[in-house]
């Protein structure tokens, strides 16, 4: 099958419609036509991959409200950040599964948050077997955009987690290179042990629009390269043979200035491609609280704005992948 250009993909699901990473969430973006749609994971206490945009949990699920686990509240470092809440990692799989999702942003996106508390966490097996059973009742391929979380951290109290995302492909049948299968990262380690235990995927490397890569800060301190450094054309030069593509926040392609007006696209479109690396970006929201200043119109932070002509710069430009909050939207947009 011929896929369109760029690949729209279903950011944590269709979070603009429902809570992230949720069932309904998934089911959402599935229906309207996604390419693949993007779980992060990270790890319970049991070593399962659980389905959360990070390991703080508070902020996307009921567990502050849930008694029992009043005493697990705590402060840790995750990737050289003080946080206070409460962590995956200090939870079996059996007591996540008893939790439920919650809207991320409630007072940007209201309508999602009347779905609070009705839904249980997901386990990254959960995503894939959804996604396989959603492949096969359109007729359709459909992909997995993985992204790993904090894997750093998580190697430091004991996880290695490209073992574990090794061993879950291979169980769920997602390792043998049949169903599309892209794996992301900010750490590049990870990338590179995945590559190394042959996991048949697309290597995405994501940057930062600022600071450094934490697997890099912790080996080589400030000597070790910013995201800056790593798309200038020096940078992209030394990712030729070891990642796909690099994935970018889009103010690296936009270029907004410090008034928030356009400026780009910026070159690093162009040097990658000119590369042989593909270009991802994210992520397209339509709410004026995420556009650049150029592109907020009237109506408060949850109104949408112009972001039919912020799109555009990035369409434009010549993207290969787009992470969306709105798939309906994103398919419409970039998939015409």
């Amino acid at each position: 099958m011929v896929r369109r250009s760029p690949l729209v993909i279903g950011h944590r699901g269709a979070p603009g419609y429902r809570p992230e990473h949720s069932r309904s969430s998934y089911d959402l973006a599935l229906e309207f036509g996604v390419d693949a749609v993007e779980p992060d994971i990270v790890v319970s206490s049991d070593g399962v991959l659980v389905v959360r945009h990070e390991n703080e949990i508070s902020g996307t699920t009921d567990v502050a409200d849930r008694p029992e686990f009043a005493d697990r509240r705590t402060t840790k470092s995750v990737d050289g950040a003080e946080l206070t809440g409460w962590f995956a990692e200090d939870f079996t799989w059996d007591e996540l599964s008893t939790l439920r999702c919650r809207e991320r942003l409630p007072k940007l996106r209201p309508s999602s948050a009347t779905f609070d508390d009705q839904q249980p966490v997901l386990r990254l097996r959960d995503v894939l077997d959804l996604v396989r059973e959603g492949s096969l009742a359109q007729g359709r391929e459909i992909g997995v955009v993985l992204e790993i979380k904090h894997a750093t951290y998580f190697g430091s109290i004991g996880w290695d987690i490209a073992e574990l995302v090794d061993r879950e492909l291979r169980e769920a049948g997602w390792a043998g290179g049949a169903l599309p299968l892209t794996i992301e990262s900010f750490e590049s380690t990870v990338l590179f042990r995945l590559q190394e235990r042959g996991i048949p995927a697309v290597y995405i490397y994501l940057l930062e629009a600022a600071g450094r890569p934490y697997d890099l800060l912790a080996q080589h301190g400030k000597a070790a390269p910013t995201y800056a450094r790593t798309a200038s054309p020096a940078g992209l030069d030394g990712l030729v043979g070891r990642v796909d593509g690099i994935s970018v926040d889009k103010r690296m392609i936009l270029a907004p200035d410090k008034l928030g007006r356009l400026t780009g696209p910026s070159a690093v479109m162009a040097d990658a491609h000119d590369r042989g690396l593909r270009v991802f970006t994210w992520t397209c929201r339509p709410e004026n609280s995420f556009l650049i200043g150029q592109f907020r119109g009237h109506g408060g932070a949850a109104a949408f704005g112009d972001w039919e002509s912020e799109w555009a710069v990035i369409r434009d430009a010549g993207v290969d992948g787009v992470f969306v909050d709105h798939p309906d939207l994103g398919v419409a947009f970039f998939g015409s």
